[in-house]
């Protein structure tokens, strides 16, 4: 049986919040995830999926999945040993350790010049 959905009043739209768009987007990208498995549990069509990802990775925040990975041994150590730090791999390109104590318009700005 089809499910009819109808909406009234002058706005025809779902107004969705940004934690909401974040979370859909991150269960559709997540491992072993099916992106139009997750739109038809929150009935949307994948193509607005897909926009909302686009649209997030624009935002000034930039939205990025993290992978909690066990740490390096010694020998792959760079950054300060034992110091608390985020390694970006940017798809195989460079890999970057920030350390923590870094100041984020730092780590903002070596992230964009090592995009271009």
């Amino acid at each position: 049986m089809a499910r009819y959905q109808l909406i009234t009043g002058p706005e025809r739209r779902r107004a969705w919040s940004e934690e909401q768009k974040r979370a859909i987007v991150a269960a559709a990208f997540a491992p072993d995830a099916i992106v139009a498995e997750v739109a038809r549990r929150a009935e949307l069509c994948p193509g607005q999926i897909y926009r909302w990802r686009q649209q997030l990775r624009g935002a000034e925040g930039e939205f990025a999945a993290v992978v909690v990975a066990p740490a390096a041994s010694a020998g792959e150590e760079i950054a300060l040993p034992g110091a608390p730090a985020i390694e970006i791999d940017l798809a195989g390109v460079a890999r970057v350790r920030i350390p923590a104590a870094m100041p984020p318009e730092l780590a903002a700005a070596v992230l964009r010049a090592l995009r271009r």
